[in-house]
């Protein structure tokens, strides 16, 4: 889990009438695979500079490269400053990376947020002029078919993840953590496997999800599973939660996930071609960048759960937009292949350490040489993948 954002009511995915700029974004992709804009994206600690501040409708790509300390992310806002309409984490100390997104005409901000936590910085209005793409209309009739699907899947997901909560969170509640403690990995499967969707509703991934060291007293305090998974994996000279304390934070978590649920099952809830392609590699840099090493249970060890459901939300959001990527030239027909091959390679990996249904072994007891090797099957994988969006929205990598 990474704190994508602390401020409130930020909501990506969800139309909300003519206010939401991206209201369009669910079907529209230019007809024109070779337009789109190109622009970069200076990142430092203290700034955020794009090249340019308005761009034309359609396919937008951003370069940006952290020349900064820590680790950051680019995000654009929509008219009103709260909601996000696109977003890309985890950008290391040095790199660059390439974020596509599709923009309707209207009036945006961007913003970089340092250590992904607290207020965004260099927040700069960002104005797309023209017109509404249009598609014909046999792509479009695949575009519609992967969001329905993909929504779907994300309401199936959230459907699943109540009551597996609430079985885990009431055995926590009535002290038998023996029992919690075999439910902690599973009960968290259908989050990992939708994450991005839970990042997009403002401060409700990290009310969820958030680690310990991403806790502040000036943002989200620690709470949710992690808070959870420290009383019943107490390191020495912690001391866990009361009775009052641990039924304050079961019903904080049972309350969050139903919230969740609502907010998916709402009506106007709905996503984006791009939310889709970036939403699988949302899911893989998660564990590319900082599940490999740990960090997520760091007192359960259970983090080879969340690869897998990771790994397989990965797969679902792929498998939805994956023909319309084969069906986009030869090039797109050679990364679907690749694509293929190293999540194939990457799922039978994960199954030498067990499986969602039987358990897997404690993360802390892989040997140095085997955590190496999961993390080059994930890059492995993270090459092709990170060329999805751009495949699917018909616009050039290079």
């Amino acid at each position: 889990m990474s704190v994508s954002t602390i401020r409130p009511a930020r909501l990506v995915g969800l139309t909300s009438g003519a206010a939401l700029l991206v209201l369009a974004l669910a079907g529209c992709v230019p007809n024109n695979p070779t337009s789109g804009e190109a622009l970069t994206v200076d990142i430092t600690d203290t700034t955020c500079v794009v090249s340019a501040n308005t761009a034309q409708a359609g396919t937008v790509k951003f370069t940006a490269k952290n020349t900064g300390s820590q680790v950051n992310e680019f995000e654009i806002l929509a008219a009103d400053k709260l909601r996000i309409v696109g977003e890309k984490e985890n950008i290391t100390p040095g790199q660059s990376v390439d974020y596509v997104t599709h923009l309707e005409p209207g009036t945006y901000y961007t913003e970089c947020k340092t250590g992904m936590v607290g207020e965004g910085v260099g927040t700069t209005k960002f104005t797309v002029t023209g017109k509404s793409a249009k598609v014909d209309a046999s792509k479009q009739q695949q575009i519609d078919t992967a969001v329905t699907n993909y929504i779907g899947y994300i309401k199936d997901r959230t459907a699943a993840l109540v009551p597996a909560v609430k079985e885990f969170t009431e055995a926590y509640r009535n002290g038998d953590d023996e029992k919690a403690r075999a439910l902690f990995g599973p009960a968290r499967v259908n989050y990992e496997r939708i994450e991005p969707t839970a990042e997009a509703f403002g401060d409700l991934d990290p009310k969820i999800d958030i680690r310990e060291g991403d806790a502040s007293e000036d943002g989200v305090p620690f709470i949710g599973f992690h808070r959870i998974e420290k009383d019943l994996w107490a390191p020495a000279g912690f001391t866990p939660s009361d009775p009052a304390g641990r039924a304050e934070l079961a019903d904080g978590l049972e309350q969050n996930i139903q919230k969740l649920y609502d907010l998916v099952h709402e009506p106007k809830f709905t996503v984006s071609l791009d939310d889709i392609s970036n939403g699988a590699i949302g899911l893989l840099d998660e564990v590319a960048t900082s599940k490999i090493t740990g960090e997520e249970d760091e007192f359960s060890h259970t983090d080879l759960y969340d690869f897998q459901a990771n790994v397989e939300g990965a797969a679902v959001a792929y498998g939805n937009v994956r023909d319309i990527a084969k069906a986009s030239g030869s090039d797109g027909a050679k990364l679907v292949e690749s694509i293929d091959a190293k999540l194939d390679a990457l799922n039978k990996m994960l199954a030498t350490y067990g499986s969602l249904d039987t358990g897997f072994v404690a993360y802390n007891t892989l040997t140095t040489d085997q955590v190496k090797e999961l993390s080059d099957a994930i890059n492995a994988l993270s090459e092709p993948l990170s060329k999805l969006t751009h495949t699917v929205l018909g616009v050039s990598s290079k």
